[in-house]
């Protein structure tokens, strides 16, 4: 039997794996459906089971000393405090998502460079709105 080769980019492909799963799980706690809440337990439990040791492989690949990108770590792995990982998707799939907060920005009118040329298209603009609301109001 082979051993797979550690290398960086097998830690890679375990980073993208680990992402999938926590994928899986929150779309299994979310939106799938089961007769029971017991059974939608045991299966996040064979999925967290699987993760575990995908994580526990990389954490092994990282202190051996492989190099990897930060950007390349799952958002579940990005902190610090790795005691309890298979806790962790649990925790953000439970939690509703944030509307982000839109603002709006003020327009400030540019002046046009063209101002006063024969290249000014804002009085031949203004007059065709003019026009175009004496037809609608006709």
């Amino acid at each position: 039997m082979s051993t797979i080769p550690s290398g960086k980019y097998q830690l890679k492909s375990l980073h993208e794996e680990i992402s999938l799963f926590d994928r899986k799980l929150a779309h299994l706690r979310t939106y799938e459906t089961f007769p029971s809440e017991a059974e939608r337990t045991a299966a996040a439990d064979k999925l967290v089971a699987k993760r575990s040791l995908l994580v526990r492989r990389a954490q092994q690949m990282i202190e051996e000393g492989i190099e990897f990108s930060q950007f390349e770590r799952p958002k579940s792995l990005l902190s610090d405090d790795t005691t309890a990982p298979a806790e962790k998707p649990a925790a953000t799939a439970a939690k509703p998502a944030v509307e982000p907060e839109t603002t709006t920005l003020e327009t400030v009118p540019v002046p046009s460079p063209f101002e006063g040329t024969s290249l000014d298209y804002r009085p031949d603009l203004l007059a065709y709105k003019k026009n175009k609301a004496k037809q609608k109001s006709v």
